[in-house]
């Protein structure tokens, strides 16, 4: 099975589930307290099961720094990691924390976690900005809360104290039971898709053309947060599971959640999240048409074009990069660029924004781009949300 990220065992720094739960979480009630937000408690559960291995904590400065400029960790050879996991307080807060404190990570007044902090530091935040998202545009979500963040980072290894509950109805495995169920399987050609929307019958085409070569596919949705007007994601899981119990082989397609939060960089973020599937066992990943983009600003392709950077030893996990796919009326099937010699004018292409409006305003979605189940769900829950 290939190798989770640096080439080490997968992180475990999940102590939620110990026999010496309860002694760990007496001992953090006389830590400092420091409060986290939802984004930070996912990247720190993601840390703590081993999904962003080789990482073991919030990073420090000599890390923040080489992934900021050069898309590596400081202390892991050779080792790409575009994005940065980070713990920012506010100015005023810091000035109760210093360097070797062992501090308690609250959630909603629940202890979470524990942290040593071995770094303390500021940072240039709208210079990061931009070498991270391209822009400093706030109107791009991913900026604006990384705007909004504090503006001191506290960097160190985290050990999880406790769980938060989620919605149990949503199948969450972690790195390990995901690599185990593969082995279990029989897997050794896994392909991952990432997706934040409603799967549409270009998604559908790009996974089944993915399984033509692959043993398996891993639909993997994220669940956090991700921005205003999106689909909730309760509402999502409804309609992968209506589209993977009808349209797929339910012996080759496990569908489990991501529970990342969205920062929307593009290029930068394709790379993490096929690192971060390479961690649960997968050996492709599917990279489509502007790949955790919004709006207008990324190049529709740069987040395949990224990929050439780097060695493919340094990413460990393959890229299927993907043109975008529509319904062809002169060649009567889901096709791409690449494959279809018709006009303009015999694709019927619409995009996930198109298709979230019509419904919102109950106009028709041809069963050519979403399959007609959805559409009757989809149109039950925008109903219900009233139009905009």
């Amino acid at each position: 099975m290939i190798k989770p990220h640096g080439g080490y065992l997968l992180v475990d720094r999940n102590f939620a589930d110990s026999d010496n739960k309860e002694e760990y979480l007496r001992e953090a009630q006389f830590f400092k307290r420091v409060n986290i937000d939802d984004r930070q408690l996912a990247d720190l559960e993601l840390i703590a099961v081993g999904a962003y291995t080789p990482i073991t904590g919030f990073m420090c400065r000599d890390s923040y720094n080489s992934v900021i400029n050069d898309m590596q960790l400081y202390d892991c050879w050779n080792c790409v990691w575009p994005l940065p996991i980070v713990l920012a307080i506010d100015k005023g807060e810091s000035t109760f924390y210093k360097e070797g404190d062992i501090v308690a990570l609250y959630y909603a007044d629940k202890i979470v976690a524990s942290m040593q902090i071995s770094s303390k530091y500021t940072y240039d935040k709208e210079g990061d900005a931009k070498k991270i998202f391209g822009t400093l545009d706030e109107k791009h979500p991913g900026v604006l809360n990384w705007l909004r963040q504090g503006d001191i980072l506290l960097g160190g290894g985290i050990c999880q104290l406790d769980h938060v509950p989620h919605n149990p109805s949503y199948p969450n495995m972690i790195p390990a039971l995901m690599r185990e169920n593969f082995e279990q399987r029989g897997w050794e050609r896994v392909v991952a898709f990432q997706t934040r929307n409603v799967c549409h019958r270009s998604h559908e085409y790009i996974i089944k053309c993915a399984l033509e070569i692959c043993d398996g596919a891993l639909i993997h949705p994220l669940v956090g947060d991700t921005k205003e007007g999106d689909v909730l994601s309760s509402v999502r899981m409804i309609t992968y599971e209506k589209l993977l119990d009808k349209y797929f082989p339910g012996n080759r397609v496990i569908l489990s959640t991501f529970p990342a939060h969205m920062r929307f960089a593009g290029p930068r973020e394709a790379v993490f999240h096929a690192i971060v599937r390479k961690n649960y066992g997968c050996t492709h990943f599917i990279v489509g048409r502007d790949h955790a983009g919004v709006g207008n600003y990324y190049d529709p392709y740069g987040a395949q074009r990224i990929f050439s950077q780097f060695a493919p030893e340094e990413i460990g996990i393959t890229p299927l990069f993907f043109s975008n796919a529509f319904w062809c009326e002169k060649c009567k099937s889901m096709a791409t660029e690449k494959t279809c010699p018709h006009m303009e004018s015999d694709r019927l292409q619409i995009s996930g924004t198109e298709i979230r409006r019509r419904l919102a305003c109950q106009q028709d979605i041809p069963l050519e781009v979403m399959r007609p189940e959805l559409v009757q769900f989809l149109r039950y829950y925008y109903g219900s949300l009233g139009n905009p």
